[in-house]
């Protein structure tokens, strides 16, 4: 008889995925507990960055890790995490949810116009957890 390891509502089975989302999603509710105006702001999440002329800026050895779209013409700004290069550069899922909030963290600030710190005052520190 064969089935699956774990039921689908147990951790065991979730994707990278689909593990990833939670910590961006865990990162924008913290936020916007504090900055309620980003109800108003789309958050996606892209498996990697795209590649386009006005990014010549990337090195060999830099990729972004996020990114924004202004708001423009009736549609709200957009901030982007990029779970690939997320995921490459962290080891463990404390790691990882601790770049992923600096990442929000900082795409937020750009949004918003201020300072990353302003926006969380525990940016940078590794274990901003509440």
């Amino acid at each position: 008889m064969r089935g699956p390891v774990a039921p689908p509502q147990v951790p065991l089975s979730a994707s990278r995925a689909e593990v990833f989302a939670d910590l961006v999603q865990d990162s924008v509710e913290r936020l916007e507990r504090r900055w309620p105006q980003l109800g108003e702001v789309d958050f996606l999440i892209l498996e990697v960055p795209r590649l386009t002329a006005e990014d010549e800026a990337w090195g060999a050895d830099t990729v972004p890790l996020g990114g924004i779209v202004p708001a423009r013409d009736g549609t709200p700004a957009r901030v982007v995490v990029y779970r690939r290069p997320v995921e490459i550069r962290t080891k463990g899922r404390d790691e990882r949810a601790a770049l992923v909030h600096d990442v929000v963290v900082e795409q937020v600030a750009e949004v918003l116009g201020l300072t990353p710190e302003t926006v969380d005052p525990r940016y940078g520190d590794a274990d901003g957890e509440e």
